[in-house]
């Protein structure tokens, strides 16, 4: 079985069993993306404890916060960072001890940079891994000229060939860089609009909107879906096996970059203690090439990076990208219902 197909196996076999926890160690409950159960970065959590954490999984962002905040006990989850305004709101989660993390010094100062993350209480959320989206492309059939500007998403010419994120952050991101706004952080009505006018534009092009990298992958593997919104592993994963993808960072209105770490609920069911031995190994350096060759995903510890040669990165497409780039950063959890909301209608043909 080849690495794009085990992948591509594995995670659908992962999403099918999402809410499913796969019993390890008792006094840990790991909430998680499906697939993060990569043996590299729990090396030094197993050597300690002498087996993997119990894990939960979820498929997007929304959906774990629903379980949560509807009384679903874990003691870690790791959310994307555009999400942790609701945690914290709701009142589910409390500061890290970083004095307890070995390797928090290396954390990337520009991802703990917003006051959502650490304030005068504490640090909130641990980043842990970051990457990009931005546009994926059939280069057998779609010229480099078409992909220079977000305007392919709407090109009439790739009617039912297009394919976008089931995600509000990641559809979002695309339709504000499309319509000229790129800090997401203070939208007007004005540019809400905009980026809604657009986005049901391309919606009449989509031909399926993914849920997981595996399903954007099976798409353009098959030739179905010509040009994507996608994340940088599935067109990495494509590439490795010699499918003509492109990825393309770098249009005229820019790209976006996300990130995404670890919280710590309050009340947790289990032991505190395990909890910081996770956090410990996950950012351990080790931990940072196998996040990369497991899930194609750069590391949040720069240490650990630097350990990483250029092209090992580039293969990944997680090497510094020189173009316009939204950040996916916090967003009021009004803000955030307000995209969601929209996009459902959207999605809906309203």
């Amino acid at each position: 079985m080849s690495r794009t197909t085990a992948y591509i196996a594995g995670a659908v076999s992962a999403l099918a069993i999402a809410s499913a926890a796969h019993a390890a160690d008792p006094d840990l409950l790991v909430f998680d993306w499906a697939g993060w159960e990569i043996d590299g970065v729990l090396t030094d959590y197993v050597a300690k404890n002498g087996q993997h954490p119990t894990y939960s999984f979820f498929g997007d962002d929304d959906e774990a916060f629903q379980k949560v905040s509807s009384g679903f006990k874990a003691d870690v989850a790791h959310p994307c960072v555009a999400s942790l305004p609701r945690y914290r709101e709701a009142g589910l989660i409390e500061p890290w001890d970083t004095s307890k993390l070995s390797e928090f010094a290396n954390i990337a100062p520009h991802l703990l940079d917003s006051a959502v993350i650490k304030d005068d209480q504490g640090v909130w959320f641990i980043p842990t891994d970051y990457a990009y989206t931005a546009t994926a492309y059939n280069k057998d059939q779609v010229p480099e000229a078409d992909v220079a500007t977000l305007g392919v998403f709407t090109d009439p010419k790739y009617k039912d060939r297009i394919s976008l994120p089931d995600s509000s952050d990641d559809v979002w991101s695309l339709a504000f860089l499309a319509t000229g706004t790129t800090n997401w952080s203070n939208v007007t009505d004005a540019q809400f609009d905009a980026a809604a006018a657009w986005l049901r534009e391309a919606h009449q092009n989509v031909r399926a909107y993914w849920s997981d990298p595996a399903e954007m992958s099976q798409l353009m593997a098959t030739g179905e879906v010509l040009v994507a919104w996608s994340w940088n592993d599935g067109v990495a994963l494509l590439q490795a096996e010699g499918f003509p993808i492109g990825f393309q960072r770098s249009p005229a209105e820019g790209a976006a970059t996300w990130f995404c770490g670890f919280v710590n609920f309050k009340d947790a069911p289990g032991s505190e203690d395990k909890a910081y031995d996770f956090m410990n190994s996950l950012l351990a350096h080790g931990s940072a090439k196998a996040l990369l060759d497991e899930l194609g995903y750069a590391h949040s510890n720069n240490a650990a990076m630097a350990e990483i040669t250029e092209d090992e990165l580039k293969a990944a497409f997680v090497d510094p990208v020189s173009t316009t780039l939204l950040a996916q950063t916090p967003v009021s959890a009004d803000f955030r219902e307000k995209m969601i909301n929209e996009f459902e209608l959207i999605k809906s043909g309203f």
